[in-house]
């Protein structure tokens, strides 16, 4: 078979199109096995936290430093206290937190939340919000921007949400 300089102009160009298809489905393959792992980021990476609300107080960036703000008056005292120390933990650790992906993505309609965080995030028009819910073994994180569940112990709820009681959530 012969072809002229315009037909193999075609099959080069057909074989580069086959080409670019095929090393782009391999590319999402490959990262599809990525994103459904068992552990994610609770922000997403590369997001500067502007503004941390939880139902008792907000905590906002200003310059380079934060400040808190109680959002209830004559709140009762909590053990967890806003120094600049604690407040720059807690927004690093916001910032950093992993948690593993819960097996059970149960339902929570039913149930109500223990306590919410709003997360304002730099480039974001609307905030994330994060639900907190008792489980039988720890805590369930809800993520409404994303729907995802994560689960996580005792501890690290804590560390998320230092001015929640949880002692008022226990069973009895």
């Amino acid at each position: 078979m012969q072809l002229g300089r315009k037909g193999w102009n075609n099959v080069v160009i057909f074989s580069m199109l086959l080409m670019i298809f095929f090393f782009n489905g391999l590319h999402t393959k490959l990262n599809s096995g990525s994103e459904q792992s068992s552990v994610q980021s609770v922000l997403p990476a590369q997001n500067f936290i502007l503004a941390l609300e939880f139902p008792d107080q907000k905590i906002e960036r200003i310059g380079t430093s934060w400040r808190a703000t109680a959002l209830i008056n004559n709140a009762p005292a909590s053990f967890w206290q806003a120094t600049t120390a604690n407040l720059v933990a807690l927004v690093n650790e916001w910032q950093s937190m992993q948690l593993s992906v819960a097996d059970d993505q149960r339902a929570f309609h039913n149930t109500p939340a223990l306590t919410v965080a709003t997360v304002w995030l730099a480039g974001e028009q609307l905030p994330w919000l994060y639900l907190l819910y008792s489980a039988p073994q720890g805590y369930y994180l809800l993520d409404k921007s994303n729907q995802r569940v994560l689960s996580l112990d005792k501890a690290t709820a804590q560390r998320l949400f230092p001015s929640f009681n949880f002692s008022q959530s226990e069973p009895k």
